[in-house]
This record gives C-alpha cells, structure tokens and sequence, in this order.
C-alpha cells in the first residue's frame, strides 16, 4: 500500500524533522501521515499562541484517549455492552438485582461489559459479568467517586478527566447499549447514543432499555417521545426502530444476540455503504430491493460485492460477505429495519 501524503504540513524543515522521527519510530502506511498531523496540530498551537488552559486541554484529551485505545485494543476481536443506570441504586433495589443478572446472562454470550465503573448500576453490571469480563470507565468528579470494588484493581479500569472522552470511549469501543433507570446522566447518555445512530454518525447498534416489570421507567418516557417530540415533527416514526423496551431480562438478551446474528458492521467506501455479514442468498437481494429501496439514492440498488481495496488494504473482515448499495444517508431508523431482515437468514 502507497503511504499518503499529508497535505496538513508544519512547514519548512520541520516537516522533514517531523517525519524522520515518525519513520524511526517503526510507523508504516498511513500512521505515517496520520501521525504527521497530529505533531503538526501540535505545532500549529504554538504558532497561534494557544492559551495555557487550551493546551492543557488538548494534552489531557490526547494522553487520556490514548490510554484508552491501548487497553481496548486487547480486547480488540470480543463484542462489548455499555451499560448505563443510576449510582444511587442500592443492592437491595429490584434494579440493580436485574442489572446484575442481565450483566451476567449477557457475558455468557462472550459480551464483555462496559459501565461507569461508580456504585448503583454500574457495580452490578460489574459484579453479574464479573472482573475477566468488565471494563471500568470512571470519572474524575469535584466530589470524590470511587470505582466499585468489582473492577477497582482491575487494569481494565480507566480514569478520565473529561465527560466527551469517556462519551467517546463509551460509544466507539460497544457494538450494545443496555440502558437502565437513572438519572441526568443516563438520560443524557441514551439520547447521546440515540443522536450518534440517527444521524450516523455512529454504526448501527441494538439499544435496550430495561425497566421492572410493574416499575415503569422508559415507557413514561417513551409516551413522551411520542405525544410531544414526534408529535411536534422533531423526529420520524422510524426513529423508533432504534432501540427497544422491555422489562424482561431473556428478551434484552435476545435482541442483542439477534443483531449479529447475520449483520456483522457497515463501512462507507466511496459512494457506497458497504454491509457485512455471514451470508448473502439471492433471495435475500432480491427482497431487499423489494422492500427497502427507498434507502438507496435515485436509480441505485443492492447487489452482491467483493471487498474494496480500502478494505483489503486495512485487512477489515475479508472473511464476510458483503452487499454494496449507495444509502441515502438519511433514514437511519429504516436502515435497522433492513438489519432485522438480513438477520432472519
């Protein structure tokens, strides 16, 4: 593979500089270039007399996402689920015993279990997958929060300074979301998560929302939804294709399960989304064009493709079939749709 260029350069001698100690390294392809305008940014700060606190920033950002991406990227080739719920939850509560056993039920699949790392739901999901299958994403906090005692020893415990990098950590390193009653900040990761997927801005991801059989939570709030964002044309019936309720442990773990049980992921290569899965049959293409062609732009279609060179060049899961299509790039709550029916071959 041809190493790009950076066309983001420092300028001078130092573009050379920069790059000799990015090759003595041991970068190859394009870490080279990428890592070349990272430096630059770097840089570039400099010459634009970035403030202190700027820098400060940029500096925790950086070092905190890149211990990050070292740790999940042992655990690179296992499925994950962030699972969000309230601190406040005793263990006595009726939500915390069903975190527990869903988190537990969950890891029997070969999920591994993403929380807050704090007490409440997060120590249960911690305790019910237990510490070979738990990561811990905590926060720093004005008032001190304690890691649980489930995954504080732990060296897939992480501590982060900032709310958008540990978001980012959260809804990059899932391929699940479990959501269980809390407060301000669960609500603010399911719309988070719900914004990220409806825009794409985040590959599509089975949400479940749990609740206790008599305790309604997420249905209170799903009327809510319906009577006054949907009814105020905020967002489109489709939209609720993208996560379900439920108050059964069995039938969470069921559509998370069920979501790969063809699918595999989607890449845009050029024009084209390109969706990987186990395989492809005839019939399938066929109904897909039938019954889903409104997500392609103007006289596109679906059909059967071999991996693009962008996807052999990054080595990303050539054993997959694949089909191709040009997506609208707007109907996300319909592109689900499309998954569940690839996911009943």
């Amino acid at each position: 593979m041809a190493t790009r260029k950076s066309r983001y350069l420092a300028g001078g001698k130092f573009d050379k500089i920069i790059e000799k100690i990015i090759r003595e390294r041991g970068a190859e392809g394009d870490s080279v270039y990428l890592t070349h305008e990272i430096m630059t940014t770097a840089l570039k700060l400099i010459d634009e007399k970035a403030g202190r606190g700027e820098l400060k920033i940029l500096n925790a950002a950086l070092k905190e996402l890149r211990y990050a991406f070292k740790i999940f990227s042992r655990y690179r080739d296992s499925r994950k689920i962030s699972v969000f719920g309230s601190a406040r939850c005793t263990k006595s509560s009726p939500e915390y015993r069903m975190a527990k056993k869903f988190s537990r039920e969950i890891a029997r699949k070969d999920f591994m279990v993403i929380t807050g790392a704090a007490s409440g739901i997060m120590e249960a999901a911690n305790a019910g997958a237990g510490g070979t299958k738990s990561f811990g994403v905590n926060i720093r906090l004005p008032f001190e929060q304690e890691p649980n005692p489930y995954i504080s020893d732990d060296e897939k415990l992480i501590t982060f300074k900032y709310f958008f990098t540990r978001k980012l950590i959260f809804v990059k390193e899932s391929d699940a979301i479990a959501l269980f009653p809390g407060g301000f900040g669960t609500q603010d990761e399911a719309f988070e998560v719900l914004t990220l997927i409806q825009t794409g801005k985040s590959e599509p991801l089975p949400i479940v929302m749990l609740e206790q059989p008599g305790r309604p939570y997420w249905r209170p709030w799903l009327r809510f939804l319906k009577q006054q964002v949907l009814g105020g044309g905020y967002i489109s019936e489709d939209d609720f294709h993208l996560f379900k309720i439920t108050d059964s442990i069995e039938e969470a773990v069921t559509e998370i399960t069920h979501f790969y049980e063809n699918y595999h992921s989607i890449r845009f290569v050029g024009g084209s989304l390109v969706m990987r899965m186990k395989r492809v049959p005839e019939k399938m293409i066929r109904e897909l064009n039938q019954k889903f062609g409104d997500l392609c732009t103007k006289r596109g279609q679906f059909e059967i493709v071999k991996p693009f060179p962008d996807e052999y060049d990054d080595n990303d899961v050539l054993g997959c079939a694949r089909i191709g299509f040009p997506f609208n790039k707007q109907n996300f709550g319909r592109l689900r749709c499309m998954i569940d029916h690839i996911n009943r071959y």
